[in-house]
């Protein structure tokens, strides 16, 4: 019997959570504060995507490790917009907590490429 592994692919989860944050915001009411939130959080939410994959194209080891801070810096960055979401909209809290966990996860995993050394 063939087992069924799941593959990790970072290039797929980033664009994955870019994509829920684009699907999620399109939930929220349009009013002055959110028009600001929204705008701010998917530049960081959709650019983690983006730069990971220049990371993957990097054309040196310097490059590499640059690009992939840069996915840490928006990842974080995405973090502080999704607590000022929550806070805009208590009702949409437990959406932003789930995607908070999942931008913390990406952070964590960026530190670790960095911390490691393991570079193109």
């Amino acid at each position: 019997m063939k087992e069924d592994k799941k593959v990790y692919d970072l290039e797929e989860r980033t664009a994955l959570f870019g994509e829920n944050i684009i699907d999620f915001v399109k939930t929220l009411p349009i009013n002055p504060i959110n028009s600001e939130l929204i705008s701010q959080i998917v530049k960081s939410g959709t650019s983690i995507g983006a730069n990971y994959m220049e990371a993957d194209a990097a054309e040196s080891k310097k490059d590499f490790k640059h690009k992939i801070a840069l996915c840490k810096k928006e990842a974080k960055e995405t973090k502080h917009w999704l607590r000022m979401i929550a806070r805009a909209n208590p009702d949409r809290k437990d959406k932003c907590k789930e995607l908070w966990y999942e931008a913390q996860e990406l952070t964590l995993i960026f530190s670790a490429i960095i911390s490691s050394g393991k570079n193109k």
